[in-house]
């Protein structure tokens, strides 16, 4: 019997040993395997570069001990200064189908397709890359991402469809230009997106038809110069969208046919000049949009069509120089609009034609100062309210 116990502990033991062997083997050759595929991420053919880039991904896929690590390597490599106009010195040809390669791989990692090797909970570092277009569809997003201090300078980048779920990603400073930047139905259930501080110029910016439900996504001290920001048919269902402090010139920003049900949309102290804020078509049954303490030079504030039934949307102590406000067309059913002590200098508030049914519209204590009111079938408020 004793024999019978030796001999077991005996295999036993043989058997860890010639795991332990296996295993370092193992470790042995993903050592090697790292060190071939970071050779040739460093080699001076866009060929062979683009053959680390592949191996840097396999291998990511075998070794889930050092997965990040190889992640890593690939994320550090568009970090790495890039010069994406051919008539530069440092123009380096091969380069962008490279980097477009990384983004790919990455890209295709992140969906749910590749849930067996899926990299949607690694950390992604694209702090100052530089990004001259790229493809991140359908992407699921539950780690920290980074896109801080990015340049965006390619005609197209999208993230139509991506599901930012949980985790924090940033835009925080990042740069955009003339390009699109796309998050067509995308979905945001949790987590942060942070735009704070990122400046956009000229560029086209769109969340058409995106779901904005819980966690929240930050545009506070951003600044707009020109292009437009598009939330059509957006769904707001809980969470916050913050606009606060951001400026805006000569920018065209929509919310056609957006639904807010829950949730807040907040605009505090922003400050506009000129360009367009719409929110024709828009439905308000839940939560709160605030323009708060905003500034208004030139351009348009619309509300045309749109459809109140609750929520509260409040303008209370914004300022309005040579501005256009007009809610043509507007239901009033529930709900309440607030323009408490805000000030008119010149230009026009409308309500032509806006059916009042129910709810509260507010002007308490606001002034008007040369601005050309139409109350339409709103009677002019007696002691600010109507």
């Amino acid at each position: 019997m004793f024999g019978a116990v030796l001999a077991g502990v005996y295999a036993y033991r043989k058997q860890r040993i010639a795991e332990g062997d296996a295993h370092r083997a193992d470790a042995t050759q993903f050592a090697e395997r790292y060190s071939t595929a970071a050779d040739q991420l460093g080699h001076e053919g866009p060929a062979v570069r683009l053959a680390g880039v592949y191996a840097m991904a396999r291998l990511a896929d075998d070794w889930v001990e050092q997965r990040q690590v190889c992640v890593d390597v690939l994320c550090a490599y568009l970090r790495m200064p890039y010069e994406c106009n051919p008539e530069s010195d440092q123009y380096t040809k091969g380069e962008r189908e490279v980097r477009q390669t990384i983004i790919q791989v990455i890209r295709d990692h992140l969906r749910e397709s590749r849930e067996e090797f899926s990299w949607s909970t690694c950390a992604l570092d694209f702090t100052r890359a530089t990004f001259d277009g790229g493809d991140f569809s359908g992407c699921r997003f539950r780690g920290s991402v980074s896109f801080a201090d990015a340049d965006f300078v390619g005609d197209l980048i999208s993230f139509d469809e991506a599901g930012f779920l949980d985790g924090a990603v940033t835009f925080h400073g990042a740069r955009f230009g003339a390009g699109t930047v796309s998050f067509n139905d995308a979905q945001f259930q949790g987590g942060t997106v942070s735009f704070d501080e990122a400046r956009f110029s000229g560029s086209a910016l769109s969340f058409c038809g995106a779901l904005l439900g819980p966690g929240g996504i930050t545009f506070r001290h951003a600044s707009f110069s020109g292009g437009t920001l598009a939330l059509d048919e957006a769904r707001f269902s809980g969470g916050t969208v913050g606009f606060d402090y951001a400026q805006f010139g000569n920018a065209t920003v929509t919310f056609t046919r957006a639904r807010l049900e829950d949730g807040s949309l907040a605009f505090r102290r922003v400050r506009f000049t000129g360009g367009t804020l719409s929110f024709d078509h828009g439905r308000f049954t839940g939560g709160a949009v605030a323009l708060d303490d905003a500034e208004f030079t030139g351009g348009t504030v619309s509300f045309y069509a749109a459809r109140f039934d609750g929520g509260n949307v409040t303008f209370d102590y914004g300022q309005f120089t040579d501005s256009t406000v007009t809610f043509h067309h507007g239901r009033f059913n529930g709900g309440t609009v607030s323009l408490g002590h805000a000030r008119f200098i010149g230009g026009m508030v409308s309500f032509v034609r806006a059916q009042v049914n129910g709810g509260r519209v507010a002007f308490d204590d606001a002034q008007f100062s040369g601005a050309n009111v139409r109350w339409g079938r709103l009677r002019p408020p007696e002691g600010g309210t109507r």
